[in-house]
Parts: structure tokens; C-alpha cells; sequence
């Protein structure tokens, strides 16, 4: 069986100010010819189909074009809720779109009810896990402390329950938004931190033969049977260097898998430059930028003036600006920036525990600030996903 792995689409989302919908449009187009050109058999899209819970119009008759447009060339879909999506509000008319063969994964109580699509081997299990917020979903899984990694694997229980009352011989793949140790983030991802440690292991997903990941927008391979499509734009500077791409997998006879990777349409490349601003505008080495989108890090000494005016004379797409002069390390304000550079906010709040008394937390103390930050970011989480 062949499938075309995607995840991420964040459609509605703009890119520091500039519309993006034009671009999300493109990559639709491209990934129905590219599902018809190399004939798959079924799309699955892993999650954060939306940028936010209540999504704009347009973004919604993009997703609406994307169903019709999928559902006419007669190949099945099977798509999750990321933690972007309202879950409820994606989930509106699953039963009546899955009879055009677009199958909608959003109830989290429906983790071990698979939608089965046959080949000539066979018949493959797609086990839709839709984004599962720990605090949300805990009594469903029966799970005694809410966390990632114990609802995750609640549900991967209910998979392999269900796996192994099937035929020998029936192949496997799960859909799945969440965060797998050993995956590389970006600064696009919304964090999923609330309920402890948000990375699970990839070996709770052991038992199936593929894991079409959504969540990191990176393309990654953890395993040979457990990969990451990334999402098929860019949204932050920090994915300057990611290639972006869908994953063409093969399921043979046996689930064996061979993947290959389909590139997305680029609808402008990016680039971090970095320097003083009259090297930046007078450095020839940077002409292959002029039509980037540009990321641009300013080093002079004093904050020099206009700077956002004179860059976008030569570089005309100039999005982001960022200030770090060189000065010497002894500097107070490089030296408080050291200190939070990578610092959680548990870290950071234990510090100024430590910085008013004297002395830092004990470990009771801990718990209460841990169960405090879950609290705020439990309460976000709640406000986002509500109807």
C-alpha cells in the first residue's frame, strides 16, 4: 500500500505579518497531483490542519476546497486533530464526510477503532490518535496521573487490543500529534509542556508497522517505521534550513516500509543574515538574497538609525530584526541575557526564589511552582480547544 504522509498544513496562519493563504493554496494543488501522479493509495494528514481552534473563513474554504478536491480523485483520507485544532469543531460531520472517503479522527475515544483500507495484500489498519491533551483526556484512558507519555500509551494500548483480534498478516499504521524524544523542534510549535514532560519514547508506539507523526515541522525519521512529515511551509525563521517535504510510503506484504521524500513548493526562500548594517548593505556575497525573506541580526555597537527602512532598500522582504551588539562578555545586560538563554520557566521562577531569600526551593517547593505553571498552561490549553 501506498501512502502520502503530511501533517501540519497550519492553514490560516501567516508568516511574521505576510498572508500565507496563497502559498497554503499551492501546496494543496501539489499534494493533489502529487497523490494522483504516483497513484497512492490513501493521504493521511497528522494533525494541525488549522492554525487556531476558531479558524478564519478563508482558511476554512481552503480546507473545504482541499476535501472536495481529494474526495474526487478517489483516494481515501484519513486525517487528525492537532493541539492547533478544535478537535469538536474539525470533527463536525465526520460520519457524513467519511462516506465521500474523507475519514476524520477527532474523539479521542475512538483510538482503537480503526478505518480499514484493503490492497492487494491485504487490508491495513489506519488508527487515527487525535492530539491528547493529558489534563483533557485522562478519565477516558483511566490513566492515575495525567502525563503525555501514560495517555499516549493508554491509547496505544487500545490500538494493539484491537490489532491483535484481526486476521493474521493485517498491516498497521497509526496517525499521531505529539512530541517523541529524539525529535528536533523549531520555534513554531505551540508547547505541549502541560502535564508534565511533553516527549514521549518512540517505543510506545511499538507493535505497528507505521507511525505517521504530526507536530514537530521539521521532516524527521526516528525510526524506519516512525517519521515526522513536517509541515509543507515555513512559519519561523528557525526553519531557515528545513527541507520541506511529504513522506511517499510503501507498505509491502509483509509491512515492510520504503519511504521517499516529495518536496513541497517553496513559496520564497529564507535567509538569516547577520552583521553590522553597512556590511549587510554593502557585503556583495549577499546578492543570492536580495528576494528572500530575511531575518536580519544587527551587531553595531549603538543602535544605528532607521535600520529597518535602509535594510528593505536592498532587501525588499526584510520580515524580522534582531539587535545583539557586540560588546564585551563583562557587560551586564549580555550577561543577564546568558543567564536566561535555554531556561525553562520553572528554572527561571526558582532562580528569583533563590535571588529574593537567599536560598533556592526546596523540592516541596518545586512541586508547587511545577503545579502552578500546569495550571496556567491547563487553563490556556482549555480556553484554546473550547467550543
Amino acid at each position: 500500500m501506498r501512502l502520502l504522509h503530511t501533517s501540519d498544513w497550519h492553514l490560516g496562519r501567516a508568516f511574521h505579518r505576510v498572508d500565507m493563504l496563497g502559498a497554503q493554496a499551492e501546496f494543496i494543488a501539489h499534494l493533489v497531483a502529487s497523490a494522483r501522479e504516483h497513484a497512492v493509495d490513501a493521504v493521511v494528514v497528522s494533525g494541525d490542519v488549522y492554525d487556531r481552534a476558531v479558524p478564519p473563513l478563508a482558511a476554512v474554504e481552503l480546507f473545504d476546497d482541499a476535501l472536495h478536491r481529494l474526495a474526487a480523485l478517489g483516494v481515501p483520507t484519513v486525517m487528525i486533530s492537532g493541539n492547533h485544532d478544535s478537535a469538536r469543531r474539525l470533527g463536525v460531520g465526520a460520519r457524513l464526510i467519511g462516506q465521500a472517503g474523507i475519514h476524520l479522527r477527532t474523539d479521542p475515544a475512538g483510538c482503537g477503532t480503526p478505518v480499514m483500507l484493503g490492497d492487494t495484500f491485504g487490508e491495513v489498519a489506519f488508527y487515527g490518535l487525535p492530539y491528547l491533551e493529558p489534563a483533557l483526556v485522562k478519565d477516558e484512558f483511566d490513566v492515575a496521573k495525567a502525563g503525555h507519555e501514560a495517555v499516549l500509551a493508554a491509547a496505544m494500548d487500545r490500538v494493539r487490543a484491537d490489532l491483535a483480534a484481526r486476521p493474521p498478516g493485517t498491516r498497521s499504521v497509526v496517525l499521531a500529534h505529539a512530541f517523541v524524544t529524539g525529535g528536533q523542534i523549531s520555534d513554531s510549535e505551540r508547547d505541549i509542556t502541560v502535564g508534565g514532560v511533553a516527549a514521549v519514547p518512540a517505543a510506545v508506539f511499538d507493535g505497528v508497522d507505521y507511525v505517521a507523526l504530526g507536530h514537530l515541522h521539521g521532516c524527521q525519521t526516528l525510526s524506519p517505521r516512525v517519521r515526522y512529515s513536517g509541515s509543507p511551509l515555513a512559519y519561523s525563521f528557525s526553519e531557515t534550513d528545513h527541507r520541506k517535504s511529504m513522506w511517499l510510503i510503501d507498505l509491502d506484504a509483509d509491512g515492510a516500509v520504503t519511504a521517499e521524500r516529495l518536496d513541497c513548493p517553496v513559496p520564497r526562500p529564507l535567509a538569516r543574515l547577520r552583521g553590522t548594517l553597512e556590511d549587510l548593505l554593502a557585503d556583495p556575497g549577499l546578492t543570492p538574497y536580495e528576494e528572500s525573506w530575511i531575518e536580519a541580526t544587527l551587531t553595531d555597537a549603538i543602535r544605528p538609525g532607521d535600520p529597518m527602512a535602509r535594510l528593505t532598500e536592498r532587501f525588499p522582504h526584510t520580515l524580522g530584526l534582531v539587535f545583539d551588539p557586540d560588546r564585551p562578555p563583562d557587560d551586564p545586560d549580555v550577561s543577564y541575557a546568558r543567564r536566561l538563554a535555554g531556561r525553562t520557566d520553572q528554572e527561571i521562577a526558582e532562580d528569583f526564589v533563590a535571588h529574593v531569600r537567599g536560598a533556592g526551593p526546596d523540592e516541596r517547593e518545586r512541586a508547587v511552582l511545577r503545579d502552578a505553571f500546569d495550571t496556567v498552561r491547563a487553563d490556556l490549553t482549555v480556553r484554546e480547544v473550547a467550543p
